[in-house]
């Protein structure tokens, strides 16, 4: 546990689905949280959001950052190959994969990692950065010139993801980033559920409100959310020196 640091966890099947196909890890006791979001369709993608974040939740405690790195990186892509094996023996075509985004959080430093287009944001001194860049046809598409970034989420093609646990035909690719903790920051980790319902600026408003995940999904759902939503809300109140002296994350 870290002190000063509140995080909770909530998940909602949204107002159109009828199966939640996303899933949360909230182990503040690891310092460890993350959202996966299910993809496949007829019990797929919520088969292989709970794999992902079993995955997880199976890491011990007592590890240092570099170990938890390390089990982070070898559960994850021994759960994309599980996942891909149980896909093809359930005939052609058949998929059953999930994103994911895991926040690790040690000493004075954070390491975010992901894969697909659920998403990480830091709330700092009341402006709202996104961590991650979505793994997405979209995305790609925003980054060659040929979409507006404002366009992407109402494109017909938004839901095509390029990454995720259980996708693709070779090993499972992580992307990585970390950087400094200060007292103040506000984590976010999302599905693409609350993004693609509560625009960016209705999700910096509420946060520097000091809404918790609960009210983000409440507030995702209520605006009409047609996917899951999920959201972990990460808030470190304590001064500096109040954050443990734990072995920093590595910069790999």
């Amino acid at each position: 546990m870290i002190p000063g640091l509140r995080s909770d966890a909530r998940t909602h099947v949204g107002t159109v689905r009828s199966r939640n196909e996303d899933a949360v890890v909230h182990r503040p006791d690891l310092g460890l949280w993350a959202v996966a979001d299910g993809a496949g369709g007829h019990g797929g993608g919520d088969v292989a959001a709970a794999a992902v974040a079993s995955a997880l939740e199976g890491i011990p405690p007592g590890l240092s950052a570099a170990e938890m790195l390390a089990q982070l990186r070898l559960r994850l892509s021994a759960t994309h190959e599980a996942l891909r094996r149980r896909a093809a023996e359930q005939g052609p075509g058949r998929v059953m994969a999930s994103t994911i985004v895991v926040l690790l959080l040690r000493s004075r430093h954070f390491a975010c990692l992901w894969a697909g287009d659920s998403r990480a944001y830091r709330l700092r001194e009341g402006a709202l950065q996104m961590l991650t860049r979505d793994h997405s046809l979209v995305q790609e598409m925003v980054d060659r010139g040929e979409l507006a970034a404002e366009a992407a989420e109402r494109h017909p093609q938004a839901n095509i993801i390029l990454r995720a646990v259980g996708g693709g035909e070779g090993p499972l690719l992580l992307d990585k980033v970390s950087d400094g903790l200060q007292p103040g920051d506000v984590f976010l980790l999302c599905s693409d559920g609350l993004f693609k319902a509560l625009p960016e600026e209705a999700i910096a408003r509420l946060l520097r409100q000091g809404a918790d995940a609960a009210a983000l999904v409440q507030g995702a759902v209520a605006a009409g959310a047609r996917d899951n939503v999920s959201a972990v809300v990460l808030r470190h109140d304590g001064a500096e020196d109040t954050l443990p002296g734990l072995p920093r994350v590595p910069a790999r």
